[in-house]
């Protein structure tokens, strides 16, 4: 039997799965004769909503078939043939030196990790932040008291800066192993519905459970996973070799290395410029937070009737889903765009340095807080920021400026869009939209934004509001919030690496992630740590001398 895909079954939202998945069976039953057609499932479901008068649902449904002739076009029937999806494991037979070491428990280092360990290769991770327990308690008293730890908070800790964020898992990368790395988070705990969602979210509240049961299989399988851990230098034979990382809690001898450090550790990328690793700076986005009511935003994407449609009928309005919107305009060669956009979320503070703020967003898996939001962003060119000392400079710049603004304390400056486009001599305290920032209420302040961010940021994020407000009745709307600064949407710098994965001159140093520059959110990272720790099994014996 082989499992093939129908594509493009577009419903409309009354009608259910069975109704995808019928059609489905009269098409295969079509091609390949009914007694040919075996077992069928819902593969994909996501939701057209540009039609508010006609929404409808597009389906895509899994199902097995005895053969298929060689002489038939699937592509032009609408049908692809479904890959497995899985790691290819091939050992090679070079003996290690010591055990493999994982920096970072992020996306790209849990998946590599938990790779490596269950193929026996026993691998010692380290994370600079806590574990779940302790790293939410380090947020919270950080929210409370405005004490910020800095090597425990949004950024750093296990399960990386994901693990406070929507928990998406939607990814542009076309990859079979996408499905592999779904069904994982499934087996950890994820709900189901992730496999069938265009736009799969698991959500903070649930990320954490699923952190620490990756955690618990890899030392189950005798990997070992060491908090509280921070990277401080290699040590290298004379060929090049890392053969033990000084960390703060000593130095521990390896026989390979995945540096999986995430975004914000910018300490890492210090030390590695300053030791001659091939690093390179590459393009950013900056920008704020924007923050609309959660009804405003269902109301203007998908219309009164629908709306009514759902709340009569659970079904519907689970179909349905969550109103989410993403927007860009482009403009001499220069972008703005909605990022990371959190339905029913707040914004989360950020920050990882003293004296410097961040905004991101974050939702729990049930998305239903009062307000959405999302960051707007610009994109920035490393020659943007040659002034500044390069773009992590630059970055951290405006950081300081943002925490500046806000008057210290880690309050964050807000604006409300009227005020922001407008540029009224009296700032407007928000009430229609209240800030989340560190709460309901927000520890925030009535600031002018446009004081972060060189003109042509600010330029830019004006035409985008008013440009995606022609796209989605309400986005500029004058009561809306901005709340700065977003920075870290992605790592300002690549970790250059040769096509076997590994960084020049150091044939046992694997970078990997989206603090690599190779991957961006939860899924790519994870792909890459698992294609990471693929070439580390294909070179090396899980045997360690």
């Amino acid at each position: 039997m082989v499992w093939v895909l129908v594509k493009d079954i577009r419903l409309p939202l009354t009608e259910s799965s069975v109704t995808a998945t019928e059609f489905a069976q009269r098409k295969l039953a079509a091609l390949f004769g009914l007694k040919s057609v075996g077992e069928k499932k819902i593969y994909r479901k996501s939701v057209d909503a540009r039609h508010k008068n006609r929404i409808s649902v597009v389906w895509s449904v899994a199902a097995e078939v005895e053969e298929i002739p060689p002489s038939m076009d699937l592509n032009k029937e609408g049908i692809s043939i479904l890959s497995s999806g899985a790691p290819e494991v091939k050992h090679g037979d070079r003996p290690l030196q010591g055990r493999p070491l994982v920096v970072g428990f992020g996306p790209a280092g849990m998946f590599a990790s938990l790779l490596l360990a269950e193929n026996g290769y026993r691998p010692i991770v380290i994370e600079r932040g806590d574990d779940t327990r302790e790293r939410l308690k380090a947020v919270n008293r950080f929210y409370t008291t405005g004490k910020l730890d800095t090597e425990s908070n949004i950024q750093f800790g296990a399960g990386g800066a994901g693990t406070f964020s929507d928990g998406k898992l939607v990814t542009r990368v076309n990859d079979s192993l996408c499905g592999y790395v779904l069904r994982r988070f499934v087996e950890f705990g994820a709900p189901e519905e992730i496999m069938t969602e265009a736009k799969p979210h698991i959500g903070t509240d649930l990320l954490t459970g699923i952190v620490d049961g990756i955690k618990n299989k890899i030392t189950e399988l005798g990997g070992s996973v060491m908090f509280r851990c921070a990277l401080k230098a290699f040590k290298t034979d004379s060929a090049g070799n890392i053969n033990a990382a000084e960390t703060t809690k000593g130095d521990i001898r390896c026989g390979a290395v995945i540096l999986a450090t995430g975004h914000s550790a910018r300490d890492v990328y210090k030390y590695l410029g300053d030791t001659g690793f091939s690093l390179e700076e590459k393009a950013v986005s900056v920008g704020v937070r924007i923050e609309h009511l959660r009804a405003d935003v269902e109301r203007a994407v998908y219309g009164d009737a629908a709306l009514r449609l759902a709340e009569s009928d659970p079904e519907i309005k689970k179909r349905l889903g969550s109103a989410e919107y993403s927007y860009s305009l482009r403009e001499n060669g220069r972008a703005v765009y909605t990022f990371c956009m959190c339905p029913g979320g707040e914004v989360v503070a950020g920050a990882s340095e003293e004296g410097a703020l961040v905004v991101n967003g974050m939702s729990r898996y049930a998305r239903d807080g009062r307000n959405s939001n999302s960051a707007l962003c610009v994109s920035v060119t490393p020659g943007d920021c040659r002034g500044f000392g390069g773009t992590l400079e630059f970055c951290r710049t405006l950081e300081r400026r943002a925490y500046a603004l806000g008057g210290g304390g880690y309050r964050a400056p807000v604006e409300t869009v009227g005020d922001f486009l407008g540029n009224n001599p009296t700032l407007t305290e928000p009430s229609a939209v209240v800030p989340t920032y560190m709460g309901d209420g927000g520890n925030v302040v009535p600031a002018r934004l446009d004081g972060i961010f060189p003109d042509f940021i600010n330029e830019m994020l004006k035409k985008g509001i008013c440009a995606f407000g022609r796209k989605m009745p309400g986005f500029d709307s004058r009561y809306a919030v901005l709340t700065g600064a977003e920075t870290r949407t992605s790592a300002p710098y690549r970790i250059l690496r040769l096509d076997t994965g590994t960084a020049p001159g150091h044939s046992n140093l694997y970078p990997c992630g989206e603090g690599a520059g190779y991957a961006g959110g939860i899924t790519s990272a994870a792909l890459d740590g698992i294609k990471q720790a693929e070439k580390i099994i294909s070179v090396y014996s899980e045997k360690t001398t």
